[in-house]
């Protein structure tokens, strides 16, 4: 957990946004407070890498804009959302996951969120999206998008929870190999095949090689789609 100074309000800074970024990948960390800080118009106020990091600095701070991702080490990132929401009326919710499984979608939106995109789209662009969001915008990804059109096209109710289906109705998981599934695993994480292979001490090709054959067993073709997939049958 780390605070930035002070904020912006203290300062008289009134153009700055102030941003708080809750991560708990490094790696995703390092890049979202590196986009932030060469922004002139954002402010780094501070970041946590918990749920309870993150409330101590909400109680503490007054961020413009959370962003926040929902796997974290000791509880969801929806539990921060609420927080933020309970405590700064107007703060900006900007949720960035690897994660699109619908009703963590509806639910984030349902806590306050503004805006949900998948760490890969593209993270090189997370200080637009605080803008947009800041500026009255509600950025979301396309893949998500759709399953929320989905959602509501399958349910009478607004965001209402489409049913599960039964356990004899759900196809049978596909057999990964320990090393695709490691590598699912690091890519579920947010990493990028090439920080995959230097921390297997393997090559991109191979790496490339696994998750081709991987996409293939899952029947998808991106990496969000596996992450998604793997998930919804248990093999994460």
């Amino acid at each position: 957990m780390q605070h930035r100074g002070h904020n912006h309000r203290d300062l008289g800074c009134a153009m700055t946004i102030s941003v708080l970024v809750v991560e708990d990948e490094p790696v995703f960390l390092q890049r979202f407070c590196e986009a932030i800080e060469g922004e002139p118009a954002l402010e780094m106020c501070g970041s946590a890498s918990t749920v309870a990091g993150a409330r101590l600095l909400l109680d503490t701070l007054t961020p413009d804009v959370l962003v926040v991702d929902l796997g974290l080490p000791d509880g969801n990132g929806i539990d921060v959302i609420r927080h933020a929401r309970a405590r700064h009326e107007n703060c900006d919710v900007l949720v960035v996951t690897m994660f699109d499984e619908s009703q963590k979608v509806v639910d984030s939106i349902r806590a306050g969120a503004t805006g949900y995109l998948l760490k890969d789209d593209s993270p090189g662009d997370i200080a637009a999206w605080i803008l947009q969001v800041r500026a009255g915008g509600a950025p979301i990804s396309p893949a998500i998008a759709r399953r929320l059109l989905d959602i509501f096209r399958l349910s009478p109710a607004p965001l209402a929870q489409a049913p599960l289906p039964r356990a004899q109705d759900r196809p049978t998981p596909p057999i990964l190999s320990s090393r695709e599934t490691e590598i699912l695993r690091l890519v579920a994480k947010g990493l990028h095949f090439k920080e995959v292979a230097l921390l297997l001490r393997i090559s991109p090709s191979t790496v490339i090689t696994h998750a081709k054959r991987t996409y293939q067993k899952l029947a998808v073709h991106s990496r969000g789609e596996a992450v998604y997939e793997a998930s919804q049958l248990g093999l994460l």
